[in-house]
């Protein structure tokens, strides 16, 4: 053979296996986030499995773990998938183990993150899968943990449980440990929305074990219509998050700011971006002395545009969300001298000059306007209360429901 020829052949080889290579890459999306959002406690050796529910579906499955709140490497010493039955019982012979570069066990270094091997397997849309990790000594420094999963968590300690089918649990948690992302291999038109924000976004006051939060149930309108059953809905929100500050107790989690990329935009298919802040950057403003909470509605402004920018630099379209109203909630705090009525009535100024600004400067490229289906019409500084979860701050299941159906379909439709 001529060895011009010779190379010729070579050359479309190698291009034909990088094409397919780059084909195979664009198809994995997330389907499934828990933002990872404070230090854990230190954890025994043990087995945890956690319950998680897909949004879409796929062929083969892969999954990151995180050590980013770790003061230390972090050994994982296997890891196993399966597809949950109920409680902490998984799918007889549905259970699946996970290796990393090949092997069954990993060591996270410290502040950083490890993505597993692909497995083959078939997992549906909205499915709830089971996720086993076996922790062989202990971590010796805090866990990386999703604070409030609104999921229980089930423990064995001193054994390696991870693939039995019956898991019996000597201990529960309601937050998530490690896992920070389930991706599937799905279609090549397979895209994903993040809806990214605060409490409100990551379920608070929706009922625990019920996938409840409304962009759980924006997932399952989204499979309901067959026009938009290839589009993943996850969810990185965290429960007390700041947009412009990272969290002082009670408010906790890296800035809005300062976990955009890693939570939003360089989620595998991320293709539009809804933000939910601000909430709680002007509620923190009566709750300390620190000059740099005391945030006015020109700093939250400022903070979006920043992420506005940070999106269209990638492409990515992003979506802005009203901030709801909390004022009930105020009062209470008020009546418990937490904070000032002067400080109350500031707040209800700001919410409206931000909300006023989402709506009005076409800065995003669309609006999402919860304030105006979620507030009492009598009222417009409250929940109404049918849709309140009772602390006059988060929304029940029927007010989360009733968020997910006030979600455009046709801002998918018009850029899917």
């Amino acid at each position: 053979m001529p060895k011009c020829i010779a190379t010729v052949l070579l050359f479309c080889l190698f291009t034909s296996v990088i094409s397919v290579h780059s084909a195979t890459d664009d198809r994995w999306v997330v389907s499934w986030t828990a933002a990872p959002d404070t230090y854990g406690p230190p954890l025994k050796a043990q087995t945890i499995r956690q319950v998680i529910q897909t949004s879409i579906g796929g062929s083969s499955l892969r999954i990151r773990l995180s050590n980013l709140f770790g003061t230390v490497p972090v050994l994982i010493g296997s890891v196993h998938v399966a597809l949950h039955e109920n409680n902490s019982t998984i799918q007889p012979d549905s259970d699946h183990a996970l290796t990393f570069d090949g092997k069954s066990s990993v060591t996270i270094a410290k502040g950083k993150s490890v993505l597993s091997d692909p497995v083959t397997m078939e997992v549906p849309a909205l499915q709830e899968l089971a996720v086993s990790l076996y922790l062989p000594r202990p971590t010796e420094g805090p866990s990386t943990t999703h604070d409030i999963a609104l999921q229980t968590a089930y423990v064995t300690l001193n054994r390696d449980t991870t693939k039995a089918t019956s898991f019996t649990a000597g201990k529960t948690y309601d937050s998530r440990f490690f896992l920070t992302d389930v991706e599937v291999l799905s279609s090549p038109n397979s895209r994903v929305i993040v809806i990214f924000g605060d409490s409100i976004v990551d379920g608070e006051g929706s009922t625990e074990g019920w996938n409840a939060r409304w962009p759980d149930l924006l997932a399952a309108r989204l499979q309901n219509n067959p026009a938009f059953r290839s589009i993943a809905v996850v969810n990185s929100g965290i429960s007390g998050n700041l947009l412009l500050n990272d969290g002082k107790e009670p408010f906790i989690g890296p800035s809005g700011l300062s976990r955009f990329d890693r939570d939003a935009l360089n989620k595998s298919g991320a293709h539009w971006i809804l933000i939910e802040e601000g909430i709680n950057d002007i509620r923190a403003s009566s709750m300390f002395t620190n000059p740099k909470y005391h945030v006015s509605s020109l700093k939250i402004i400022d903070g979006m545009k920043k992420l506005i920018a940070r999106a269209h630099k990638k492409n990515i379209k992003i979506w802005g969300a009203t901030i709801l109203p909390f004022m009930s909630y105020n009062k209470m705090l008020s009546r418990q001298n937490v904070i000032s009525g002067k400080r109350d009535k500031n707040h209800e100024k700001i919410r409206q000059l931000v909300n006023t600004w989402i709506r009005e400067a076409g800065a995003f490229d669309a609006v999402v306007d919860f304030d105006q289906v979620m507030r009492d019409p009598t009222h417009q500084e409250r929940l109404l209360p049918d849709f309140d979860s009772g602390d006059h701050l988060h929304p029940n299941d029927i007010g989360y429901a009733v968020m997910a159906a006030a979600f455009d379909l046709h801002l998918l439709a018009q850029d899917n």
